[in-house]
């Protein structure tokens, strides 16, 4: 998803293709065309149904960016609701080359930081209010956000790297791309020296490290504490997994690709086979080392299948990305992520696609059980039949319309 953080991910958190309490799935294979975890070839998207997409597209982004998310989120609500309109206009540049959704990208991406605190470490921040950060804290903390800082840099980054590249833009935005990559490095020197990055047996994960900014002192309230934390949940972790991944293709540094390897080999080792390894099916979190049990050994975190399937898109989000990227996954794992989720998951309805949860189990009120994963569309035929019967560029989760346009629409994006 080269890597394209919201393209599976967080399209998959927000879709609600719902599947119906009691719906059973269809018996019987369909006849199947995979490209080996190669691109399908007939992965294509007819030009006037690209003309019509980029027409809603751009139609409902301009509407919506009129909520100005950037004027007033925080921390964990910088990723929700600032990231997708940042990917949204990296997208569009990339699908047609108009350099208005770089001055867009730019305007939110300056807004944010000129919103920026400096914090008592000298780190730039964006905090929200919390109460209680571990289970002795009853004080209100202000405090940062990982996973948000990492859904909004990640555009910033791509966008840079982009700039930087290619000379004309590079004239015009040149010393801007520099300040973004400058600022992204900066924020992850920020969660290393914070604590947040912990080295475990099959790799490493990103943890919550307990501290905050009490609001009458703008003090610390108290300094993380070894096990005085908690790993975040897959799909959090694989959103900053991307993040990591942005930054190492734009500067090349190995630092970033390690640690998203060590992720991703600890993503890995999460996921089990069923069905006589047909399929797989993985927890929305797993406890990673000591910091994840309360004094009495219970676990600080809920540990099981999520009934919200939406996460499990950013999952494999992340997953493809890293597989794009020559990292931890193989080609067979790619099937079998493909297997579940088109031979397990799907109902055999090309248009009005629903998908039952990842373990099979009944679907609970109000919730999603499963969704196309998006990111593997390009690598099935089915699933890509499936994406393009359903995909609606002028909803909340159609931002990233132009990512797909770019890429199978035969535009020629940035190089106009």
């Amino acid at each position: 998803m080269t890597h394209r953080l919201h393209r599976g991910a967080i399209c998959g958190l927000l879709l609600a293709w719902i599947l119906p309490a009691g719906l059973s799935m269809a018996q019987g294979e369909a006849k199947q065309e995979t490209a080996a975890a190669g691109i399908y070839a007939g992965a294509r998207i007819d030009p006037a149904l690209a003309a019509d997409w980029m027409k809603r597209w751009k139609e409902n982004v301009l509407s919506d960016s009129k909520t100005r998310f950037c004027d007033k989120e925080m921390g964990e609500g910088i990723g929700w609701r600032v990231a997708p309109f940042l990917n949204a206009y990296y997208y569009g540049y990339r699908a047609t080359g108009d350099r208005e959704w770089i001055d867009r990208l730019i305007d939110w991406s300056d807004t944010m930081i000129k919103r920026g605190v400096k914090e008592p470490d000298g780190y730039l921040g964006w905090p929200w209010e919390i109460v209680g950060l571990s289970q002795d804290a009853e004080e209100i903390y202000h405090t940062d956000n990982e996973l948000g800082e990492a859904m909004m840099l990640a555009p910033m980054v791509k966008m840079a790297a982009e700039i930087l590249k290619t000379p004309a833009l590079k004239e015009q935005y040149g010393a801007k791309a520099t300040e973004y990559l400058r600022l992204s490095e900066r924020q992850f020197e920020k969660w290393n020296a914070r604590g947040a990055w912990r080295e475990v047996q099959e790799g490493g994960v990103w943890v919550v490290p307990v501290f905050g900014i009490i609001r009458e002192t703008t003090q610390w309230g108290y300094l993380p504490k070894s096990n005085d934390c908690f790993t975040l949940p897959n799909n959090m972790q694989n959103l900053i997994g991307e993040w990591v991944l942005a930054m190492y293709d734009a500067t090349h540094k190995p630092i970033y690709r390690e640690l998203a390897e060590k992720w991703w080999s600890v993503m890995k080792s999460r996921m089990r086979l069923r069905d006589d390894g047909k399929y797989c099916v993985w927890n929305y979190w797993d406890p990673a080392g000591p910091w994840d049990h309360k004094p009495d050994g219970s676990l600080k975190l809920w540990q099981g299948v999520h009934p919200n399937g939406g996460y499990y898109s950013a999952d494999v989000g992340g997953i493809v990305a890293a597989y794009e990227h020559g990292l931890v996954f193989t080609k067979e794992e790619i099937g079998r992520l493909i297997a579940t989720n088109r031979d397990f998951m799907w109902n055999r309805q090309i248009e009005h696609a629903r998908f039952q949860r990842i373990d099979g189990e009944k679907p609970e009120p109000d919730k999603t059980p499963g969704v196309l994963w998006g990111a593997l569309a390009p690598y099935d035929a089915t699933l890509w039949k499936i994406f393009v019967a359903n995909f609606d560029p002028g909803s909340w989760g159609g931002m990233d319309a132009p990512d797909w346009i770019a890429r199978f629409g035969g535009t020629p994006g940035a190089a106009k």
